[in-house]
């Protein structure tokens, strides 16, 4: 059996192809046998007013396929192009296998595994950011668009 495999803590809630559904009381597991499901563990979420970051901009448009607002042909577009800007700034080569894994992941319809690789680099985005706050701080025009809901 293959497919994604989510480990519940007691009581987290996950997203489901639009339904919440909740743990109960004990860890419990899932295997989502389902090609296609549209998965998004809450926890893991961004929230709209966190997303002012570019890498954090481009992982809630994974974000929002996931959650069903908005249709992935209307955002794969944008991903890309996120990623693209991306790839501009992290050069180095830990950060460039996750960019194509991103990359790769949109291409097969693969939101859950995009978003993932994406927020890989959120730590490293922080860590640019306080070493250049002092001088410049984040630039708003460098942020890709983000995607309307649909």
């Amino acid at each position: 059996m293959s497919g994604l495999v989510l480990k519940l803590s007691p009581k987290e809630r996950v997203l489901i192809n639009g339904a919440v559904i909740e743990n109960g009381d004990r860890r419990s597991r899932l295997s989502i046998v389902t090609p296609g499901a549209n998965i998004l563990r809450l926890r893991d979420a961004i929230h709209p007013e966190e997303a002012k970051t570019p890498v954090k901009r481009v992982a809630y448009i994974a974000q929002l396929v996931l959650s069903g607002d908005t249709a992935p042909a209307d955002a794969d577009i944008q991903l890309m192009r996120g990623i693209e800007q991306l790839s501009q700034v992290f050069t180095d080569h830990d950060s460039r296998s996750q960019l194509d894994a991103a990359t790769m992941a949109v291409r097969e319809g693969q939101h859950y595994q995009a978003l993932k690789a994406l927020r890989t680099l959120i730590p490293r985005e922080e860590r640019l950011i306080a070493a250049q706050a002092p001088a410049t701080g984040p630039s708003p025009s460098a942020m890709p668009p983000s995607v309307k809901p649909s």
